[in-house]
């Protein structure tokens, strides 16, 4: 789901572009990332490659049981590419096979909403609501797809309708409400935002000091120190590496926190970025740290 996490084809410089690009949530829930990409594998080879947005909509309306879930992966696979979100004919598409498959399986309505969310703004109207109504869904990880696409719409008016989840005791539940909220414009969130820097579980403090950045806010300062602290990470990290996958949770962890700060440009936090630029065990996350020791260095010159 390329608005939760993409790969670019090219390497560019995140850190010196601008705010809105430069912080990258990573610390989204594990439950959504599995969604798109555990079952991909297994299932690839059951749909042509060559199929486009409409083939994959026909067959979520028309085809059996074991056809319409992967179909609706594929689409929301598919609705990375712009070219495909250039079609102003999907998104009214979308939202009438949604509010068909209120009685599917719930995998359909996930990945529906996932590729709900990855329609260009503004989002329909009728698709906000039909995604509103998805949070009261039985299944947790349905409810999780629809706050992270209500958090893609960029519309502000969606806040009030999230922010109650924040109370659900379910973890996955509450670091992608504290994600979406960091999404969406505005300060209504903020109080909700300010107390999930106090949660209990580390990826939604995480999530949160991250938030606050992209809004500018200070606040989460504290728990950015903590997030670039190696050794802290690593026993709060529970998942293991696969390095066979090119996946690295600590990484993760740790570069969201290097962008974040290179986002507010804090100088609480100028000392720890050039420690780990200097010092971290890993390549990849000492160049994050000097891209955004490249920011800090850049504010450091305009004061003079």
């Amino acid at each position: 789901m390329d608005k939760l996490i993409e790969r670019e084809s090219a390497p560019r410089n995140t850190l010196v572009a601008a705010p809105a690009l430069a912080v990258q949530f990573f610390l989204i829930p594990l439950a959504v990332v599995a969604i798109t990409v555990t079952v991909y594998v297994g299932f690839r080879s059951m749909l042509n490659d060559e199929r486009t947005a409409q083939d994959y909509l026909a067959e979520i309306r028309t085809g059996g049981s074991t056809r319409r879930w992967p179909a609706a992966y594929e689409l929301s696979r598919l609705m990375s590419d712009p070219k495909v979100r250039a079609d102003r004919t999907l998104a009214p598409a979308l939202v009438k096979a949604f509010e068909a498959a209120q009685n599917d399986d719930p995998l359909v309505r996930r990945y529906l909403a996932l590729a709900i969310g990855r329609l260009d703004p503004p989002m329909p109207a009728e698709a906000i609501e039909d995604l509103t109504k998805t949070l009261e869904a039985p299944d947790a990880e349905t409810r999780i797809s629809a706050i992270w696409a209500l958090g893609s719409s960029g519309d502000a008016t969606v806040v009030p309708r999230i922010q109650p989840l924040f109370a659900s005791d379910d973890a996955g539940i509450r670091k992608m409400v504290v994600y979406a909220l960091g999404a969406l414009p505005g300060d209504a969130q903020t109080p909700t935002l300010l107390t999930a820097l106090q949660d209990s579980t580390a990826d939604v403090r995480w999530n949160a000091a991250v938030a606050l950045a992209r809004h500018g806010r200070h606040d989460g300062v504290a728990v950015l120190k903590q997030m670039l602290d190696r050794s802290y990470v690593e026993r709060a990290v529970k998942r293991e590496v696969r390095q066979d996958e090119d996946q690295d949770p600590i990484a993760d962890v740790m570069i969201s926190g290097l962008r974040a700060a290179a986002v507010l440009k804090d100088d609480d936090l100028r000392n720890t970025v050039e420690r780990v630029s200097e010092s971290d065990s890993s390549l990849k996350i000492r160049q994050a740290a000097l891209e955004a020791m490249k920011v800090f260095g850049a504010q450091k010159l305009q004061r003079y």
